[in-house]
């Protein structure tokens, strides 16, 4: 029999909370605004991606459903994307006629293969590869699709043709350029949308604010459009949209359709799951949600999945809806599945009354979803008092202004380069005894100066951090440094070795032993224990040289030291120098301390 855990891992909608009456409001809010902002969005991406019209509104209802149900995010909306349609229309327009009945099912057929890619990578478990996407990385990323956002709607804001296309330094340029086509009207309907979107939010914080901001522009523009003429004003509006229920289909699995559009979809499949993972992390900063990297793997893959038996293309999260989605107050996945309900009875049912709705108005409440994306304050901080996340920030933010992906990648590959310099070089701090601690429980050491006595015959270093490969070379550098004969590691901080640290220990404890002395290993851990064991190099350092307490390390070190040498030390770092000395033998004066 199924237990209720096991219900919950493949069903995992079914471990949400009760929602509330006042939840549910929120939801259908959050969801309805959504629908109606994606409507001519999910048109003009279908454009993009070659494919009629009305699948880029297929691509919002089903995958949005199923990303919901099955991911681990509360406001990530699954559907058409920018980047994706851009990738879309790259990958299959050598293939077949772009728009063609042919074109279509190698879409539907790749939109399978990409939710079947996702969904191995998911029950694969290899959801832990985008924690290498650091939180400055997500802020960046944010940052700067964010600005692209507000790029792709200046256009429609000031009422004027900018080409597709445009990088976003020349779509600033030619609508800067071009300022002199705006239209005025147009803008005042942008502004009153706007600023009534801002007033609402800040005031009203019960209500729908953006739905209230696209109605008060909507009724300017009716105002406008009946004092001094439609054609005077030129107010665009969304238009009628002719759309039907998701047609089911059946995507092909010929041979030769498999093997043509594998590549492409590995590469839209790893794509799509880096910006819906990246775009659900980027929300759960600002909600405090905890995001399942690999339930979120599982969730787009099963979206895909359905979505090409209903006629969608690939889907990812989207930026725009999933922004707005948080921003409108959603408090579970109910509001994604809502908004793809509330999208299929606007798009057959509701069209004429959408159809009404300025772009301006809609541009203007994308503006605001924008500005909602940013982190000031955590931008702030980094870009004031953290130098190497200031350079990871910028590279992220500046390339995804170049490039939305490519911009994501290359920063995460530059926070890996300071992780690997920084990992590369493991903390190793030389330790001692101050005066005031000598012959006091605990033996609690500090850091070496000139003010602390040491010990001619052994020394201690404390070391944080790994003994990889990358590191090998700076913690041999650092060994070969010390001069005693013996080698105390304080070795708690240690959290890892491979085989080259391993091998490196080993070599610095045989030659310690060649040269009269050891290496002590004090209080390794037992999973660092086990890598020197794999490696053979408890053997060479000496198992009784690897201590677990500090305690026990000092009294067992000290009686293997020389007492010759012991005999003529004024030092007296231990508080077992004093028993060393022969009876009736005068003490060696203590070397004072240093002013």
């Amino acid at each position: 029999m199924i237990n209720a855990t096991t219900l919950r891992r493949w069903f995992p909608f079914l471990g949400w909370p009760r929602p509330t009456a006042e939840a549910l409001r929120q939801d259908a809010s959050a969801a309805l605004t959504g629908a109606v902002v994606v409507l001519p969005q999910s048109i003009a991406f279908a454009s993009i991606a070659g494919l009629p019209p009305e699948y880029g509104l297929y691509a919002a209802m089903v995958p949005a459903i199923v990303g919901a149900l099955w991911g681990s995010s509360r406001h990530l909306v699954s559907g058409p994307t920018t980047a994706l349609s851009i990738v879309v229309f790259a990958s299959m327009s050598p293939l077949a006629q772009a728009g063609s009945a042919q074109y279509i099912g190698l879409v539907l057929t790749l939109t399978l293969l990409v939710g079947l890619i996702q969904l191995g990578m998911g029950l694969a478990k290899l959801g832990a590869l985008v924690n290498f996407i650091s939180h400055t990385v997500i802020l960046g990323f944010t940052a700067g699709a964010a600005f692209l956002i507000v790029a792709s709607q200046i256009g429609n804001f000031l009422g004027m043709s900018i080409p597709r296309g445009l990088p976003f330094h020349e779509t600033l340029l030619y609508a800067g350029q071009h300022l002199n086509e705006s239209h005025l009207w147009v803008i005042a309907v942008g502004m009153c949308t706007l600023l009534c979107g801002i007033l609402a939010r800040r005031h009203l914080k019960k209500f729908p604010y953006m739905i209230l901001a696209m109605l008060a522009g909507s009724l300017l523009a009716v105002v406008v459009n009946h004092l001094v003429g439609a054609e005077q004003a030129d107010i665009a509006s969304m238009g009628a949209v002719h759309a039907t229920l998701p047609p089911l289909t059946l995507p092909g699995l010929s041979f030769a359709a498999v093997q043509s559009l594998l590549f492409p979809a590995f590469i839209i499949a790893i794509l799509g799951l880096t910006e819906a993972v990246a775009i659900a992390r980027s929300i759960a900063t600002q909600s405090g949600q905890r995001i399942d990297s690999n339930q979120e793997f599982i969730g787009q893959g099963l979206s895909n999945v359905a979505g090409s038996f209903f006629s969608a293309y690939p889907s990812s999260g989207s930026f725009n809806r999933s922004g707005l989605n948080y921003a409108s107050g959603a408090r579970t996945g109910l509001a994604a599945a809502f908004s793809a309900v509330f999208l299929l009875v606007i798009s057959v049912f509701a069209a004429p009354v959408v159809a009404y709705i300025p772009i301006a108005a809609m541009a203007a409440i994308l503006f605001i979803v924008a500005y909602a994306l940013v982190d000031f304050h955590h931008v702030g901080l980094i870009l004031r008092r953290h130098p190497r996340e200031r350079v990871v920030l910028l590279v992220t933010f500046f390339g995804t202004l170049i490039d939305l992906e490519k911009g994501l990648f290359l920063g995460i590959v530059t926070s890996l380069l300071f992780y690997l310099h920084k990992t590369s070089q493991p903390v190793i701090e030389e330790r001692a005894l101050p005066h005031g601690q000598l012959g006091t429980p605990g033996r609690k050491l500090v850091a070496a100066d000139d003010h602390t006595p040491t010990c001619p015959q052994l020394a201690i270093l404390r070391m944080q951090g790994s003994i990889y490969f990358g590191a090998v070379e700076h913690v041999r550098n650092h060994l070969h440094a010390v001069d005693e004969k013996s080698l105390m590691l304080l070795s708690r901080g240690i959290n890892f070795v491979d085989l080259a640290g391993a091998e490196l220990l080993g070599e610095e404890a045989k030659r310690r032993q060649d040269q009269g002395g050891r290496l002590y290993l004090v209080g390794l851990s037992s999973a660092v224990q086990h890598s020197l064991k794999r490696a053979g190099q408890v053997e060479v350092i000496g198992a009784q040289n690897i201590i677990t307490h500090k305690s026990e390390a000092f009294a067992t070190i000290y009686r293997q030291l020389d007492n010759e040498v012991c005999r003529h030390c004024t030092q007296r770092v231990f508080e077992e120098c004093q028993a060393r000395l022969p009876s009736g033998e005068p003490r060696p004066a203590a070397a004072p301390p240093s002013p």
